[in-house]
């Protein structure tokens, strides 16, 4: 776990055996976002008495097919509001985001499928096959993903964004 401020923070690294994460974060007022990232999985137990349940733990190491949940939390340090953020995520390496899950109370979210360089809506994203022909992207192609604050993020106040990614 990294928690990093900064006009637009560069993250540390969460290590997984076979990848990692790293985000950044905007806002108008330099130094108030403070970012952590997380990386997890869900794992499932069941008690004594036979009652089954999910619990999301670190993901120290994950196999090509797992799934991991990757939580974004962002807090405004600075004693006044923080307008105008944004929180970007790569897609880590090897990894296929999961369509549709992203999430992030509060934010506008979209995608890129040039590392970051545009973002758009997922209807809005298209690829050139290799033959010339225009397709709408698929969730797997995504590399980036951002999300938008809808209001001024208030001082002292949290926030999260989420979504998941198989290991490729």
């Amino acid at each position: 776990m990294t928690m990093t401020k900064g006009w637009f923070i560069s993250m540390g690294v969460v290590a997984l055996s076979v990848c990692a994460i790293a985000g950044s974060a905007r806002a108008a007022d330099p130094g108030c976002i403070v970012l952590q990232n997380i990386a997890e999985i869900e794992q499932a137990s069941t008690d004594a008495k036979g009652a089954k349940s999910v619990k999301l733990v670190p993901a120290v190491k994950v196999v090509p097919g797992d799934t991991v949940i990757y939580t974004l939390k962002f807090r405004n340090s600075c004693d006044k509001p923080a307008e105008k953020v944004s929180v970007d995520n790569p897609v880590p390496e090897h990894m296929a985001y999961v369509a549709g899950s992203a999430v992030g109370p509060n934010t506008e979210i979209s995608f890129s499928i040039d590392g970051g360089y545009r973002f758009a809506k997922t209807e809005a994203l298209r690829k050139k096959d290799s033959d010339g022909t225009e397709r709408a992207a698929r969730a797997n192609e995504y590399t980036n993903i951002r999300w938008v604050m809808n209001h001024p993020l208030a001082a002292g106040a949290e926030g999260y964004a989420r979504f998941r990614a198989v290991l490729e």
